[in-house]
């Protein structure tokens, strides 16, 4: 069982690789009460646009306690390489050549670097990331409203059939699209979506609540991620890299929320009653509860499939993180 305490405590440092130990400059910034944006990037001369585009910022609004990558200047140690600076600072090899005007990747001890951190991969409200990036903007954020529960859906439309590859964001606008004009939401419903790539996008801000049909009990509380796929048995079937997505994520989450897994804390569309928004678990007739996240998701759609198939994953890919961040 992990202690809760000694998470939360994980969480407050920013672990960078091990190479990267030996580096006392710090390019993280710890927003203060009263920190605004103007006034960050002014003190870092980054525009204000670059510093969203780098930290994935939905909104101009700072909340305190969040982190946030700004450019540095970093004095070249005996050692060091570009690839292990870029990876140290949230940076790219290109970026640093480019930014100190570098032909090779030759460097020399006592050389002065301007550090850029990249810039993320948004469209609109839409951020999307590898897994491995993911964990860095969700340990980097802070979310002012309770997290209790994290919801699992499948998107039955669009599935597999409908992802070529590469419009992940032609996917998340035509959901977002969909939600509004169709479903009379003010926004997509989601915060997060899985691809089958493994690719991993949040939407909705995790500060604001999700939205759709599987109630306000289920919404108040709770993360909203839907898999992109149909996994109903007979329909998609999902790919490993998928797979090793959920799991991440859900383990991420559970790690920065201090939850512990369990049909209390990870909860299925599939248990929650249509009309009247209650839990039902498994009691209830197929008429009156979705399928989603499908019946073959993970081995099932029941509170059986979720302890045997789900939870236990989730639970060792927790204890994989905790270990690799101490």
């Amino acid at each position: 069982m992990l202690v809760i305490s000694i998470i939360f405590s994980m969480l407050s440092l920013t672990i960078p690789p091990a190479h990267a130990a030996e580096i006392d400059n710090s390019n993280i910034y710890l927003v203060k009460a009263g920190d605004n944006l103007p006034e960050i990037a002014n003190k870092y001369s980054i525009s204000i646009e670059e510093l969203k585009a780098a930290n994935g910022l939905q909104s101009d609004e700072l909340i305190a306690g969040q982190k946030l990558w700004v450019p540095i200047l970093y004095e070249v140690r005996a050692g060091d390489t570009l690839v292990d600076i870029s990876s140290a600072f949230h940076a790219s090899v290109e970026t640093i050549k480019a930014v100190n005007g570098l032909s090779s990747e030759q460097l020399y001890t006592g050389q002065l670097l301007k550090i850029t951190p990249k810039r993320m991969n948004i469209q609109g409200q839409h951020i999307l990331m590898t897994k491995e990036e993911f964990k860095d903007w969700l340990f980097n954020t802070q979310v002012k409203r309770e997290i209790r529960l994290i919801q699992q859906h499948h998107t039955w439309l669009p599935s597999y059939k409908h992802f070529n590859g590469s419009n992940h964001f032609q996917l998340l606008i035509g959901m977002e699209n969909h939600h509004k004009k169709t479903m009379g939401w003010k926004n997509i419903a989601q915060n997060i979506t899985t691809f089958p790539d493994g690719k991993v996008a949040v939407s909705r801000p995790l500060n604001i609540i999700p939205e759709g049909t599987i109630g306000p009990k289920a919404n108040s509380v709770g993360i909203a991620i839907e898999h992109v796929g149909n996994f109903d048995i007979g329909h998609d079937v999902m790919t490993k890299e998928q797979q090793a997505a959920i799991i991440y994520i859900n383990a991420l989450l559970c790690i920065k929320f201090g939850l512990t897994p369990s049909i209390d804390t990870i909860t299925y569309h599939h248990w929650w009653h249509m009309k009247t928004k209650e839990r039902v678990l498994d009691a209830a007739a197929s008429y009156n509860v979705k399928s989603c996240p499908g019946t073959g998701f993970f081995g099932g759609n029941s509170t059986a499939s979720a302890k045997n198939y789900f939870y236990p994953l989730i639970s060792d890919k927790i204890e994989e993180i905790v270990e690799s961040m101490q």
